[in-house]
């Protein structure tokens, strides 16, 4: 019996739920049970009966599930940690606050929204101070919705969101430290980026609009504002999904995310927006061995301590309450 058969032997026997994320390699996608992005993920997880959650992703990923469902048991064959979301923790949240508050804005005049990215600890940061949670294909209502407290938006961790969102709003946005005039702004956004999406250029689009005078060009907002600017659809990951798949066979289409994603959208007719292999490292490192160990330390009621994730309660609280506004909205 090879790996992947045990590996589906361990999941009829076990009471748990195999998820991956859009980005894992083909082979761990493939078995799993729910796939999705981040917060459909945590969504569809919450609403499975079964003890054991065993999520193949990224840690804030993992974490968001344990927020959502502090009942279940949620196991991560691999921990690995977005780059965007290690970007800021609640230090480096601190830090921006005094330096908002230095350039002459309260707190009070501030509200807070983390994109999805971001840890339990920062979420519940947020959702203390009042703010909320957003995703990607979200992030629009969420932003127009806090706009109507007239405080100024403060946007963690990625910085091209906030400036693509802020733009399609006809805001003004500006990012902490980079000398720009934060009283000015409406969206003040903190300096975090996605290193996959920062590889996709203006010069790739130029190159496949000139190779291809009919082609497509659809990027995550995740993108440089220029990439997105020049794009025909900008786009979450569900969304770039639906685009793409709607598209007749014959149209051609560039797509600027995560490899893996995109390598198994349809056969023909669609490239990567980049001349190197945009793949997110963190999101590989999950391979079909780290899930069998995993499901294997299970029914042997050897649970690894390194694989399970552990938010405290005062963070369960607050980060909660941040995903919960938005979910009313």
């Amino acid at each position: 019996m090879n790996l992947k058969e045990e590996i589906i032997k361990l999941k009829n026997e076990l009471d748990v739920t195999l998820v991956a994320h859009f980005y894992q390699r083909d082979e761990v996608f493939e078995l799993a049970d729910i796939t999705g992005d981040s917060l459909e993920l945590a969504k569809k997880a919450k609403a499975t009966t079964s003890k054991y959650i065993v999520f193949c992703g990224v840690g804030f990923m993992g974490e968001s599930v344990k927020v959502m469902s502090p009942e279940k048991t949620v196991l991560m064959p691999k921990i690995a940690c977005c780059a965007m979301a290690r970007m800021i923790d609640e230090g480096y949240y601190e830090e921006n606050l005094v330096k908002i508050n230095e350039a002459g804005i309260a707190n009070e005049d501030i509200l807070p929204i983390t994109y999805i990215n971001s840890s339990a600890a920062v979420k519940a940061r947020v959702g203390k101070m009042g703010g909320m949670v957003c995703t990607s294909s979200n992030a629009y209502k969420i932003i127009e919705k806090g706009l109507e407290s007239g405080k100024k938006i403060f946007f963690v961790p990625d910085r091209c969101l906030g400036q693509n969102f802020a733009k399609s709003l006809n805001l003004k946005s500006a990012i902490v430290g980079d000398g720009s005039d934060l009283k000015e702004a409406d969206i003040i956004c903190y300096n975090g980026f996605c290193s996959v999406h920062q590889q996709f250029t203006v010069e790739d689009i130029e190159f496949y609009r000139e190779k291809y005078p009919d082609i497509l060009i659809a990027v995550h907002p995740e993108c440089d504002p220029k990439v997105c600017d020049a794009s025909d659809f900008v786009g979450s990951t569900s969304q770039l999904i639906k685009y793409i798949k709607e598209l007749p066979v014959e149209q051609k289409v560039a797509v600027g995310t995560e490899f893996n994603m995109v390598n198994r959208l349809r056969s023909k007719n669609t490239y990567i927006l980049s001349s190197t292999k945009p793949e997110c490292p963190t999101m590989n490192e999950t391979t079909l061995q780290d899930v069998y160990n995993t499901l294997k330390s299970i029914k042997d009621e050897n649970i690894m301590k390194e694989t399970e994730i552990s938010v405290s309660e005062e963070n369960i609280k607050y980060a909660r309450l941040a995903l919960e506004r938005m979910f009313e909205i």
